[in-house]
């Protein structure tokens, strides 16, 4: 997370098209009261069951977890019911060897969607390479890979995204590597949302994790004045134009967030006293976000967000 937190305040300072505005920060931070407490299930869309099965539905789930706006009616609150309906209809739905024959028609059948997926191929690819290296390195169950990370988010991170290429979120920036980890990250963070911070949600190092980087946060960022896009960036937002994965804006866009939000954090603490997760704010960002109808967000076709 060292790696996540200083590549993003290197984009940060050497940013073209997106703005870190720190006055935007204080304001925010003058102005915030208490950090709304944001329930992690949102009205009973995810399966739970308190045991190993949810471990697998949250990796499962997070494996999918990117890309729903080019289909207008899809969204994340569709994916994490459909896969928590799939899994009451049939236990063994996310077994480590179903997941790897999975194709594109039977994802489709498993969520009740009647159309092609976005990035449908991408999906049953990630569902295939979960459950192969799940059978492979850990006797099938997910439950055994948060076991292995011995109450360390970091760890889990670190093992998520050594074990499945698919979660390995990172970029080249104007010659340097950057590290977002969205994905691995909310693996993270729903473990600890589920469990309530119990049992495979049991982390000591929770505060190591950054927020996740993705499509509503850089808004509602923008909308909160803690950061600011070039004209150019805003015309191509506000025209709803595709922006290319691991352009230049696009790593700006996620990058900047991440460090706006660490900014905010410190400032949380240092002025107000107050310690607060990133993971807190990124739920609250994300959920106040999600409410806005008007909100106008960078649209990328990619698989990691």
């Amino acid at each position: 997370m060292d790696d996540v937190r200083a590549s993003s305040a290197w984009v940060a300072s050497h940013a073209s098209h997106v703005h870190v505005d720190f006055t935007g920060i204080e304001k925010i931070v003058e102005n915030i009261g208490p950090i709304p407490k944001v329930d992690w299930d949102f009205e009973g869309i995810h399966y739970f069951d308190n045991g190993p099965l949810t471990v697998q539905y949250l990796l499962v789930l997070d494996a999918m977890n990117f890309c729903f706006w080019p289909d207008k009616d899809l969204s994340y609150d569709h994916l994490a019911s459909g896969l928590k309906a799939a899994l009451q209809n049939e236990k063994s739905a996310f077994d480590a060897d179903r997941l790897q024959k999975y194709t594109g028609l039977q994802l489709r059948e498993l969520l009740k969607w009647p159309r092609p997926l976005p990035l449908e191929e991408e999906r049953v690819r990630l569902l295939h390479e979960v459950g192969f290296e799940l059978e492979r390195s850990f006797d099938g169950k997910a439950s055994n890979l948060v076991k292995s990370c011995g109450k360390s988010a970091l760890n889990l991170v670190c093992l998520v995204t050594r074990h499945f290429p698919g979660f390995r979120d990172h970029s080249l920036y104007k010659g340097h590597q950057i590290f977002l980890y969205k994905r691995a990250q909310i693996f993270v963070a729903d473990l600890w949302g589920a469990f309530k911070g119990q049992s495979y949600g049991e982390f000591d190092d929770i505060g190591s994790i950054t927020i996740m980087a993705d499509y509503i946060v850089p808004a509602v960022l923008r909308q909160l004045g803690a950061l600011k896009y070039s004209s150019t960036l805003a015309s191509i937002i506000e025209a709803n134009s595709e922006i290319c994965p691991g352009s230049e804006e696009e790593v700006e866009l996620r990058a900047c967030s991440v460090h706006a939000v660490e900014k905010m954090r410190e400032l949380i603490s240092s002025k107000l006293g107050k310690q607060v997760l990133s993971v807190e704010l990124d739920l609250w960002l994300w959920a106040s976000g999600i409410q806005c109808s008007s909100l106008q967000h960078h649209r990328t076709l990619s698989i990691y967000y």
